[in-house]
């Protein structure tokens, strides 16, 4: 794609823009630094997102895509109680790092989630030799198990969560670049930046914790 089309492309995507996919990404950029920041507020503006892209997609015909920011919903629901919830000392769940048993169940939740998700585009979309033939639909699994698993991580506020989303966000990029989806490919060029920021943060707080600073 030369620089002509990129930004005739770009301007395409921004001119068939919605207001309302344009409020989605507000409240996801949003909620993304407000989870840098470790601070609650991640979750509703995570929220008003989310369902915002469940009522895009239903109208859309796209309902894989609903049903996954639907269970991102739900991701989130369960986040947020998490976060809110106090230990028996009376103090909010901490910043910490993924160790032993965490690893060994974060490693069963991504294949699971692998396989849960190739099993219904496989159900979904099995004549459609076209689709698979491009080896997006396996990128697609891909990125939506690991952001299912950054979000399960980011619950227990586990510094590794962050990762997850580095990773996801780096393969997105020019997964929705290839898509034409210019507009959505800076977007998660901005998640990206923010989330190596986010990691940095969090592993400084955890850090000083362990440390007992």
């Amino acid at each position: 794609m030369d620089l002509n089309s990129f930004s005739q492309t770009l301007y395409d995507n921004l001119v068939n823009t919605s207001v309302l996919e344009l409020v989605a990404v507000f409240f996801g950029l949003l909620s993304v630094w407000y989870a840098k920041k470790v601070n609650i507020l991640v979750y509703p503006t995570g929220i008003i997102s989310v369902l915002i892209y469940v009522n895009i997609c239903f109208n859309s015909q796209l309902y894989a895509d609903m049903g996954i920011n639907a269970f991102y919903f739900v991701m989130s629901v369960y986040g947020w109680i998490m976060w809110t919830r106090k230990g028996e000392n009376h103090k909010e769940r901490p910043v910490s790092f993924c160790r032993g048993k965490c690893f060994l169940v974060t490693a069963v939740f991504f294949a699971a989630s692998l396989v849960i998700i190739l099993l219904l585009l496989t159900y979904f979309k099995s004549d459609d030799d076209a689709y698979w033939a491009t080896g997006v639909p396996y990128i697609d699994t891909f990125t939506t198990a690991i952001f299912i698993v950054a979000m399960g991580q980011m619950a227990l506020k586990k510094v590794e969560s962050w990762i997850f989303w580095i990773v996801g966000d780096v393969i997105s990029v020019p997964l929705y670049f290839y898509k034409g989806l210019v507009f959505t490919s800076l977007q998660f060029t901005i998640f990206l930046v923010i989330a190596v920021m986010g990691y940095l943060e969090w592993r400084k707080q955890a850090l000083n914790l362990t440390n007992g600073a």
